[in-house]
């Protein structure tokens, strides 16, 4: 849909507008603000949350734009050091405005949260009467003003958003009844686009649920839906076709180990890599900018006997990685490992698929060790248990997965590009409306009809 523009259009009212209407008038973000109750930030050392003290918002606590999740989840502090920080002390209507290394996420305080109060992370942006809060909301959700904001934190280690940056954005000020229209316009809009971007987010999650379903029944059923089950003699794995066997993994692989546990010695740049479980990703050995060398010494004396037969799997951190070994030049390290399989009994391809499946995915829940970071032995690998049908179906079974999952593959593309566009949309919408880019003043009052 595309939408009219103003007519009387000028210049030359900040290098963040270009052109925009001739009726607006051009401000800094303090200048709109309640003289009484400036731009601040809050509370500096909150102490131990007290139960039935005073709440205040962190940047944590709030969403980009929905302000904060839930209030009972708000820490709350004393009201000795509440009343210490009550310059900063928000109110219903108050703008909230996240300043720490998260800048720019914004909320409307409701009247749940009112009395509340900030932290150093947050300020507050008090809009003082007539303006619109909300069309001021959306001011600052727009393109212009986080292009102002990272002008003013650009190169810096920490990426905090000052005061004195955020009291001196540039603002557009329409006349009050367009602010009015203009924020009713976005807040209408947004809506419906955030409910498309949900839609496509449920999608995805579909697609990939579908895909997952796909797999797993694949690699434990087979593809004839007319062949004979039995009992697989495990719970989790279910019936499986009477013709397949089941048995360890160890049992159909020759070798099964992990990489160097020690540090190799780096070189500025070689054609050999260290990797870990971090490079394995979608069946394939990652290597960035970041990925460290060794020396052809290096990689000759921990190499390990990789083939066509290798398969790598992630151990430690994010277990289950995978990728497929295609002669690259790599010393593996301690939180990848590498399985040898035989090849008169398992193709190496049916067992990347079967250690995707929803099955092995509770598996490794299961025989994982560690709090923080998880680890999966070589042990817990080499008893995997592993349905083998003969290897021609495992190669037909392979086959189909890799057609399926390419349609997968396709419609996911599909619906994250849809998600996407409609996200840069949203952000386009925002940034043309609350600088002048189109006149929405009729269309506002179309929507507010019944």
């Amino acid at each position: 849909m595309s939408f009219p523009g103003y007519d009387n259009l000028r210049y030359g009212v900040g290098e963040w507008f270009g052109q925009v209407p001739g009726h607006w008038k051009l401000a800094t973000l303090k200048r709109v603000v309640d003289p009484f109750r400036p731009i601040t930030y809050g509370i500096v050392q909150a102490g131990p949350n007290i139960e039935g003290g005073v709440p205040y918002i962190r940047p944590a606590d709030m969403t980009d734009e929905n302000g904060v999740a839930s209030d009972d989840d708000i820490l709350k502090t004393s009201d000795e050091i509440a009343e210490s920080y009550s310059r900063s002390t928000i109110r219903t209507g108050d703008l909230v405005c996240s300043i720490g290394p998260s800048f720019g996420k914004v909320m409307v305080t409701p009247q749940s949260l009112d009395g509340a109060n900030l932290t150093q992370g947050t300020a507050r942006v008090a809009i003082h009467a007539p303006n619109d809060p909300r069309f001021f909301f959306w001011v600052l959700r727009s393109h212009s003003s986080f292009s102002q904001w990272e002008s003013s934190v650009g190169g810096a280690t920490f990426r905090a958003l000052n005061l004195g940056p955020l009291a001196a954005t540039s603002v557009l000020i329409p006349p009050i009844d367009e602010q009015h229209a203009i924020a009713s316009f976005v807040d209408r809009e947004t809506s419906k686009i955030d409910t498309l971007v949900s839609e496509q987010r449920r999608l995805v999650e579909l697609l990939k649920e579908k895909r997952q379903a796909v797999i797993s029944h694949a690699v434990t059923k087979g593809l004839d839906p007319t062949v004979p089950m039995k009992p697989s003699g495990i719970e989790w794995l279910g019936d499986v076709p009477a013709h397949w066997t089941v048995g360890k993994l160890a049992y159909a692989s020759n070798r099964i180990g992990d990489g160097l546990h020690g540090t190799p010695e780096y070189v500025d740049r070689s054609q050999y890599h260290f990797v870990n479980g971090n490079n394995l990703n979608d069946g394939r050995i990652v290597v960035t900018e970041k990925t460290r060398c060794v020396s052809r010494e290096e990689h000759e004396r921990h190499r390990v006997e990789l083939g066509d037969d290798s398969l790598l799997i992630s151990i430690n951190g994010t277990i289950g990685n995978l990728a497929l070994y295609h002669g690259e030049s790599v010393v593996l390290g301690k939180s990848s490992a590498y399985i040898n399989c035989i090849r008169s009994k398992l193709n190496r391809e049916f067992l990347y698929w079967y250690l995707q499946s929803t099955f092995m995915r509770l598996y490794f829940d299961y025989n994982v060790t560690g709090t923080t970071i998880y680890n999966l032995s070589l042990e817990s690998i080499r008893k995997i248990p592993v349905p083998l049908p003969r290897l021609d179906e495992q190669l037909k079974i392979v086959r189909n997965l890799e057609a399926r999952v390419s349609e997968f593959k396709s419609l996911l593309t599909h619906a994250e590009l849809a998600i996407t566009l409609l996200q840069e949309r949203r952000t386009a919408l925002i940034s043309a409306a609350v600088t002048g880019k189109i006149d929405v003043r009729e269309i506002a009052l179309e929507g507010a009809r019944p």
